[in-house]
């Protein structure tokens, strides 16, 4: 089954181009049955490229998915034009007075790592959204800044500077096999990575319940299983395109701004050459295998998500 997308959204021609399985309106209306219901909260500036990541990832499985974009509701985005924000985004506070609730909710990184939590202009909203889906979404993946407000919402794990940006591609060990999310990994796996903090695996540790799946020995922990929030937190990238930590190393170099090379990305590290995508099977499945777990636990009757 495919993806249910708007015909005109930019990602409904990309993904087609790629071979991925997308609907409009019409086609999914004529199937009889639920499809499940993935939110998108787009924290992310370049909101159509984003969009797209995410929906060729939840759309690559067996299953129909509707897929509802959902925007910050007073914070407003300089670099996707008002016209594409007015079609296919709604505010979370419209979202909330639906009283509508979701499968499945992807909560976006942002780049904003340098503030505290506190003086993020969203932070109040953000933590509406968290309470909310305790009540109203089936299961949560939250991705990097998004990842870490989360955990630090819900467990007081911080976020922590570090002196260079984590950047490149580094391999990462499978430390939970058996993990349903994880079916079909390898033992170890090359994820993305750009950010300028970290979380710690000592403080993870000390909280009771919260289990990390994947870890790095260069870069930290990646993903954490919170069964009691019913959620998870990646704090890296699996979701890249092959050129997108090129495309932000090229934008720090025309800003002029200081930046080291992003290990492990280019061949021979030479940025002369095309990056090579060494991840994109391994995203393919944590995803799908999300999807196949909220398949397999939520409720048919949506009235009894959170419930």
């Amino acid at each position: 089954m495919p993806i249910k997308l708007p015909s005109d959204l930019p990602a409904f021609d990309v993904l087609t181009r790629e071979g991925v399985m997308v609907m409009g309106e019409g086609r999914a209306a004529l199937q009889d049955i639920r499809p499940l219901r993935i939110g998108l909260l787009n924290l992310m500036p370049k909101k159509i490229q984003t969009e797209t990541q995410f929906a060729r990832l939840v759309g690559a499985t067996p299953l129909q998915i509707e897929f509802s974009l959902i925007r910050m509701s007073e914070h407003q985005t300089k670099n996707t034009t008002a016209e594409h924000m007015e079609a296919f985004y709604r505010t979370f506070s419209e979202v909330r007075a639906s009283g509508e609730k979701f499968d499945g909710l992807i909560i976006t990184g942002a780049p904003i790592e340098h503030l505290p939590f506190e003086e993020v202009t969203y932070w109040d909203e953000l933590k509406d959204v968290f309470e909310w889906t305790q009540s109203h979404v089936h299961s949560t993946f939250a991705v990097c800044w998004g990842g870490m407000a989360m955990i630090n919402y819900f467990h007081g794990v911080k976020k922590h500077m570090l002196d260079h940006k984590a950047f490149g591609c580094f391999r990462h060990r499978n430390l939970a096999p058996a993990s349903p999310y994880l079916r079909g990994f390898s033992d170890d796996c090359v994820i993305p990575v750009s950010r300028w903090t970290e979380v710690l695996q000592a403080e993870i540790d000390a909280v009771p319940g919260l289990n990390t799946l994947l870890g790095s020995d260069e870069v930290g922990p990646c993903l954490v299983e919170d069964p009691g929030h019913r959620a998870l937190y990646i704090f890296n990238h699996i979701e890249y395109d092959s050129d997108t930590l090129k495309q932000e190393y090229d934008r720090d170099v025309d800003n002029g701004t200081e930046i080291n090379v992003p290990q492990n990305y280019y061949p021979d590290d030479d940025p002369s050459m095309p990056p090579q995508n060494r991840w994109r099977s391994h995203a393919h499945l944590l995803y799908g295998n999300w999807i196949n777990e909220i398949y397999q636990t939520t409720s048919y009757d949506m009235t009894k998500i959170g419930t």
